[in-house]
């Protein structure tokens, strides 16, 4: 007799449920970004101390990241999911009202180690959702979470262009998504997660042969990483910047300013839902090298030819550029020769948000120095990286048997 939790109709409700935390990380932090130019100018920040602010929030990731895994192994993944789910949601409700620049860096930084933890949970969950399926679902889990930054992001921009209080719509929406991720939680695949089989131990290669593959394994990994902080690095600076450059550099509107982060994730959603039929057709590597030309051309002629109109379209380029990166390093980085089970990923998973830690701290410094137009000139040189590290990955996915 089939379990309970493998009936279709069990597994298509946890579908949505996973779908539904996916939806509400990707919201609850776009809500405040159309926010950042006020909370800004309201602490009487500059550049640089606001860009140590926002790195605050993968600067927290970063520290927790390495617990995730054993938080998920010790209280189940969708125990931690909703719990880390609602505590994002009230450290950004906290970040929005910060009366201070350390209050506003301490709850992001709150919120960075929320979210990290929540990432890892969410995506075990989903992963153990796949495996009942039998088939690959995880890139759909990934572009509902772009639906969810789009709506966060036009929530956000919509409300800083009425004037709504900060503090009133950040608890909407705080109340809002937690109570969808409450009422989804009694969905999700119930008992602990799944233990790993034992794996049988690797055959001993020659010394001078197993450096040599050791070398070049740790060198593919780099050049993985590479890439993984070039997306990181083009994420960040839609998320951090783009309000900011389009209101102060632009003189654009606060709702209008909102549609550049908009543009970015709503292009990535749009990548993401073909980006499966591309890698199959085309090859991870090419897919790459399209969309690293696309968001240095893209970028790099807003950036040139500064205005309202070609800034968003650029951003959204450079959305739709890195769309496919995440999912190609860390499909290539799982699959590395000579790494145990889930080493590679986890490596990856955590040092691509490097790229968010160290961003905004150095395109504020730049803007300080030179101007935030300058400082933007990250976004062109990360899709040159992902051109100059492409080679790295596989020019057709290998078939799962």
């Amino acid at each position: 007799m089939q379990p309970a939790e493998h009936t279709p109709q069990r597994l298509g409700r946890a579908r949505f449920a996973v779908s539904a935390l996916f939806l509400s990380n990707g919201a609850l932090f776009a809500n405040i970004l159309p926010h950042y130019p006020a909370i800004k100018d309201g602490l009487d920040l500059s550049n640089a101390a606001f860009g140590i602010s926002v790195a605050a929030f993968p600067l927290g990731a970063i520290t927790a990241g390495l617990a995730s895994g054993a938080l998920v192994r010790r209280y189940r993944s969708s125990r931690v999911a909703t719990a880390g789910t609602l505590l994002i949601g009230l450290s950004i409700l906290l970040a929005g009202v910060a009366p201070s620049w350390a209050v506003l860096t301490a709850t992001l930084f709150l919120a960075g180690t929320m979210d990290a933890i929540t990432d890892v949970a969410q995506n075990s969950h989903g992963l153990r959702v796949q495996k009942l399926y039998r088939r690959s679902i995880l890139n759909s889990f990934h572009a509902v979470w772009s639906i969810g930054a789009v709506l966060g992001g036009l929530m956000g921009a919509v409300a800083a262009g009425l004037a709504v209080p900060r503090g009133l719509h950040l608890t909407v929406s705080f109340l809002l998504f937690t109570a969808l991720t409450l009422v989804c939680y009694r969905f999700l695949l119930p008992g602990a997660e799944p233990s790993e089989p034992a794996e049988a131990p690797p055959v001993a290669a020659p010394g001078g042969a197993a450096r040599r593959r050791s070398m070049m394994t740790f060198g593919i990994l780099a050049a993985l990483i590479v890439i993984g902080i070039a997306g990181a690095l083009v994420e960040d600076a839609g998320s951090t910047w783009a309000a900011v450059y389009l209101s102060t550099s632009l003189d654009a509107t606060p709702t209008i300013a909102g549609l550049g982060f908009v543009a970015l994730v709503g292009l990535q959603f749009v990548g993401r839902l073909f980006g499966d039929r591309l890698v199959d057709r085309f090859g991870q590597r090419s897919v790459a090298q399209a969309g690293g030309i696309l968001t240095a051309v893209g970028m790099g002629t807003a950036l040139l030819s500064p205005s309202i109109p070609l800034t968003i379209l650029g951003f959204g380029l450079a959305g739709l550029g890195v769309a496919t990166l995440v999912p190609a390093v860390m499909h290539s980085a799982d699959e590395l020769p000579g790494l145990k089970s889930g080493t590679g990923l986890t490596v990856i998973s955590w040092l691509m948000r490097l790229g968010f830690l160290f961003s905004p701290p150095i395109v504020g410094a730049v803007a300080d120095a030179s101007s935030l137009r300058v400082g933007l000139v990250v976004v062109p040189i990360a899709g040159i990286l992902t051109l100059l590290a492409s080679p790295v990955l596989p020019k057709r996915v290998r078939p799962h048997h």
